[in-house]
This record gives structure tokens, sequence and C-alpha cells, in this order.
């Protein structure tokens, strides 16, 4: 078994988990910048802590700790976050009737997204954006395949109410 301290492993364990994990946090709380500090602080925490973290922990510990860092920059910045999610705009050379349907879908679909609860949110994203599997979220989430079932099916049901053609 290899140590999590050995540059090789810790590499691995890197490559291996980055990718899920940013966008775990990503689609957790939607914000780009901020998840990509949580993976990176979350991996300085493993490195730092190499000699405590087993390598079947590391992917759990790293979870954990992206997640509570990410929670830490909510509470320091809720009202920033707001603020910065109601100013966001950009110009593009579609036409000014595809644009402005692309944007009301968006908003629609951004609105529907906001309105389901969290865990629902994250389950919805990670399997249909991420292609994740039922039981790989589940492990993630630490609940059963049962309750991931039953969260896809709530999210898909609230989602084909608020918008058609889903």
């Amino acid at each position: 078994m290899d140590n999590v301290c050995e540059e090789r492993t810790f590499s691995s364990i890197f490559k291996t988990n980055s990718k899920t994990i940013f966008n775990y946090i990503y689609y957790k709380y939607g914000n780009e910048e901020k998840a990509h500090d949580a993976v990176q602080e979350a991996f300085v925490k493993l490195w730092e802590n190499c000699a405590k973290v087993t390598q079947e922990k590391a992917k759990s510990y790293l979870y954990t700790v992206a997640n509570n860092l990410y929670l830490n920059v909510i509470k320091a910045e809720k009202v920033r976050l707001k603020y910065a999610e109601k100013h966001k705009g950009g110009a593009t050379a579609e036409s000014p009737e595809y644009v402005l349907e692309e944007k009301q879908f968006k908003e629609k679909l951004d609105s529907a997204l906001n309105a389901l609860p969290e865990n629902q949110r994250t389950t919805f994203l990670l399997n249909r954006v991420d292609g994740k599997k039922y039981a790989e979220i589940a492990a993630m989430e630490g609940v059963s395949v049962k309750a991931i079932e039953k969260r896809m099916h709530l999210a898909l049901k609230s989602l084909r109410e608020k918008i058609e053609g889903i």
C-alpha cells in the first residue's frame, strides 16, 4: 500500500478525484471560482495531513474538507455572492431573438434548478451533467441508492412542471 505522502500516490489521487470534487462543489453551490479554490485548498490540506490520512480515506477526506471550506466561504461572503449573481451579464453577436430566447430559457432553467432543494439539485447535476451513476452519487452523499432515486424522481418532476420540453 502506497503512502499518501509519496508524490506519485498524491498525484494519482489528485488526477483521479480533482475534477469530480470540483464538479460536486460547483453543482452544490454554483460558483466556479470558489469551487476551484475549495478543491485546491482541500488538496493542500491533504498534503499537510498526508501522514494522518490513509489512501483509502483520501477521497472521502477531500470531499469533506472541500465542502467545509466552501461552507465557510459562504458564511463569510453571503451578501457579496447574492449581489454578484444579480449583476451578471455579457454580449454576443447572435441574433437578438435567439439571444433573448436563450436568455429566457437559461433564466427559467436556473430558476427551476435553484428552486430545487440542494440535495435534488446536486443529484440531478451530478447524474445529468457529469454522467455519474446513482451508486456513485449515493457514495458521495453518504445515502442509499434508493434515496438518490427518489431525489432524482422529485427533481425531474419539479423541473418538468416548471419548464416545458424537459
